[in-house]
């Protein structure tokens, strides 16, 4: 099976959706911006998805709702939550529900680029199986 390396991020603030495409792209990776969850799953770019940076607050399906009507539809992508949410429980729950990592707004390019990469690997063992 091929690797599916496309980093989707999926936030309806026009700035993260400018700003963090072109962060992840200046470590060599694709990305991909969404307006919304629903954007997204309407895409053809679902099937290529390694990674899906995910906000947390969104307008229409949230990202934790993103978060569960993918696994309704068997697709098993890592997830980075970003969140400048205070809620602290939903860290956890969106962690224990499978995510990969939950940051908080605003996170360090560093964090962003290492839970990517997290994500990624992830994503390639669970092709292999």
């Amino acid at each position: 099976m091929a690797k599916r390396r496309l980093v989707a991020v999926v936030d309806d603030d026009e700035f993260v959706r400018e700003a963090l495409p072109d962060l992840l792209r200046s470590f060599g990776l694709e990305a991909q911006p969404f307006s919304s969850a629903a954007e997204f799953l309407a895409s053809e770019s679902l099937d290529l998805t390694g990674c899906l940076v995910l906000d947390v607050a969104m307008p229409g399906m949230t990202g934790p709702e993103l978060q569960l009507e993918l696994v309704r539809r068997s697709y098993d992508i890592p997830i980075v939550f970003i969140s400048a949410n205070s809620d602290e429980a939903l860290g956890p729950r969106v962690l224990r529900r499978g995510a990969v990592a939950f940051l908080k707004k605003p996170f360090s390019e560093t964090a962003m680029i290492e839970a990517v990469n997290d994500a990624l690997d992830l994503g390639e063992d669970l092709l292999c199986k």
